[in-house]
């Protein structure tokens, strides 16, 4: 992709990025305007200028690559860079226009070809109406103050540069860089300079991918920093996080501002948010556990990074199914139109940068203990919030039957459930698609078996086994029909849970006393690693399908055993083996599956993928 590093009002230098690479045409419909700068902001775009001259339109269509993109342009057009930029090279979809400019992707070249068969004129307006009467969504970005005209004579073009000349087309564009919704935190105290950084990184030639990676490297240094158990450790590791969150903003401002939109970079950015988060977690362990506190941290950690995870999930899951509205939706909507309570909303889901900002303040001024203590409390008020409200959004209301998930919602939904060849097995005789049969038979799973798991008449007899069957066969009987049901997109979140619960509570109590030496018995770390490569497999689950790629394959999810197999081995291997062999089993069971999950992720992407669209993901703080 060319790359534009600055506006209209300065020089723009050109370069490479390495996510989307493709040729680009820019075919002028007649001879320019003499004087105008539009041939030389094409070039600077990335456009290679191609002018017609008595040649068929289709016949130089023909001659350019399938794969590449093709703009169509009225050599009268006055308007900012950032306006041709919006219309001609935005990746995200398949045709896009502004007055006088028409932006045609590879995926859009065929009803390009069939409209100028069809005898229309080589007139962008023109060629946009019929794409878009022929099926083809055609995105009409929005200016804001950005000028594209097509002026008839010399007295509206004078009108339109001087338009140009008022408006800092630079400034716009720094603007629209940063998320129209966002959190609190990030829009007041990161956006403000991070759009800069942004714009730096882009002037560079860095791509959105490279500071997605800077900030990961960043992030893993501040959880080294914390394992210290120092206070300068702890300190460091403070400003290390907000720098890695400054980064992280930078990343989707900078994909904003070049638009370099990938399916890879959103997802890198989304994984790689995950991965530094768990990983501080997973520091503040280390750093505790040095100071002789190790194992009830390392337990604060893995409940952390559960509850994230399951609260990830639920809004992925809430989002698949495409339901709710009601009454509640409608509240949401008038308190969305008072200020202040927008801002108060978007603080209590406790979004990545509040998060964040938390977790800094108390590592530097407190201990591991109770920064993730406090972070348990909050995380655990917002899901409450968040739960309650998409709860109300999905209960039917008065006199109706409630809003039902369609079928390919069913479809994403039953990709998140992720069960294998026991849910499947359990899931052969199909049930009645009762409203409520769903969420009642994964509650009742769960139920049973963290019963068995806590109660002190079963906890560590052969109860906990049949109870992990009666789990797998509750899990089955719930995906038994399809999940159209307005409450089966809880089905995700629960086995989740009680997944990742079982093993926190298995590996918490392993052994035949309390473990106080982390340098002897690693099973809550081996624990903590295990979960971690389970959500990494569930984080890969959702945020490919978000970032225009296909999810990981059936057979992946069967090939580890499913969520239901998972906790079967894991009672199995609490039951038979010493405190030390179970220890073992879950480290190589972790290994396991995270060289199995990652394989599969590292063969899709390096396979090769169509361009689309780079998700700028990360929690905006939107309230329940």
């Amino acid at each position: 992709m060319c790359r534009a590093g600055a506006g209209a009002s300065g020089p723009i230098t050109v370069q490479t990025a390495e996510e989307w690479v493709t040729l680009s045409t820019a075919m002028l419909t007649g001879q320019p305007v003499a004087g105008s700068p539009l041939e030389e902001e094409l070039r600077r775009l990335g456009f290679t200028v191609r002018r017609p001259d008595g040649e068929p339109p289709l016949a130089v269509l023909a001659d350019l690559p399938a794969g590449e993109r093709v703009a169509v342009v009225d050599p009268r057009f006055v308007g900012h860079t950032h306006s041709l930029r919006l219309a001609l090279a935005d990746p995200r979809f398949p045709a896009a226009a502004v007055p006088g400019a028409l932006g045609v992707q590879p995926a859009g070249r065929p009803a390009l070809e069939r409209a100028l068969a069809a005898g229309c004129p080589l007139l962008p307006d023109r060629l946009a109406g019929r794409l878009a009467a022929d099926g083809t969504a055609v995105h009409r970005p929005p200016l804001g103050p950005l000028v594209a005209r097509v002026p008839e004579g010399g007295p509206e073009r004078a009108a339109a540069t001087a338009a140009v000349a008022a408006v800092d087309g630079e400034a716009v564009r720094l603007r629209s860089a940063v998320k129209a919704r966002d959190g609190f935190f990030t829009t007041f105290f990161v956006s403000p300079y991070s759009r800069h950084l942004a714009r730096w990184c882009s002037r560079r030639g860095l791509t959105p991918n490279q500071v997605t990676t800077a900030s990961l490297v960043v992030a893993l240094a501040a959880a080294g920093c914390a394992a210290t158990g120092t206070r300068p450790g702890y300190a460091a590791a403070a400003l290390l996080l907000l720098g890695s969150f400054v980064l992280d903003c930078a990343d989707g401002q900078l994909a904003r501002y070049d638009l370099a939109y990938s399916p890879l970079g959103g997802w890198l950015d989304a994984v790689f948010d995950r991965a530094k988060e768990y990983a501080f977690y997973a520091g503040l362990a280390l750093g505790a556990a040095r100071g002789g506190d190790g194992d009830q941290v390392w337990a604060l950690a893995l409940a952390a990074m559960i509850l994230q995870t399951c609260r990830h999930l639920l809004d992925s899951a809430f989002a698949a199914a495409a339901t709710g509205g009601g009454p509640a939706a409608a509240l949401s909507g008038r308190l969305d139109r008072a200020g202040w309570t927008v801002w108060a909303r978007r603080i209590v889901v406790l979004p990545i940068g509040e998060r964040w900002a938390l977790l800094a303040v108390l590592t530097a001024l407190t201990t591991p203990r109770v920064t993730l203590t406090v972070l348990l409390i909050a995380g655990g008020a917002a899901a409450g919030y968040t739960t309650a409200g998409r709860l109300l959004r999905s209960w039917p209301g008065r006199g109706s039957g409630g809003p039902a998930a369609p079928a390919a919602a069913a479809r994403r939904l039953a990709a998140l459930t992720d069960g294998g060849v026991l849910a499947a097995a359990a899931a052969r005789w199909p049930r009645p698609a009762a409203r409520y049969a769903a969420p009642l038979w994964a509650a009742a799973g769960t139920a049973l078996l963290t019963a068995a798991l806590l109660l002190p008449a079963t906890a560590g007899t052969w109860w906990t086994a049949l109870a992990a069957a009666g789990y797998a066969l509750c899990a089955g009987r719930a995906v038994a029909a399809p999940l159209t049901g307005p409450l089966d997109w809880l089905l995700p979140p629960m086995f989740r849970a009680a997944e990742y619960g079982t093993v926190l509570i298995l590996a918490s109590g392993a052994g035949n006393g309390p473990q106080t030496d982390i340098a002897m018995n690693g099973t809550l770390p081996a624990g903590f690693g295990l979960v971690a490569a389970c959500a990494y497999h569930h984080y890969d689950t959702v945020y490919r399908p978000r970032n225009d790629a296909a999810p990981p394959p059936a057979r992946l999810g069967w090939a580890s055993g499913g969520h239901e197999g998972r906790i079967l081995v894991v009672v199995l291997a609490a039951l038979c083996a010493s405190a030390t062999a179970f220890t073992v089993t879950l480290a190589l069971l972790a290994g396991a599956l995270a060289a199995l999950w990652l394989t599969g992720s590292i063969r899709y992407w390096s396979s090769g993928r169509p361009g689309g669209a780079r998700l700028a993901h990360d929690e905006s703080g939107e309230p329940a």
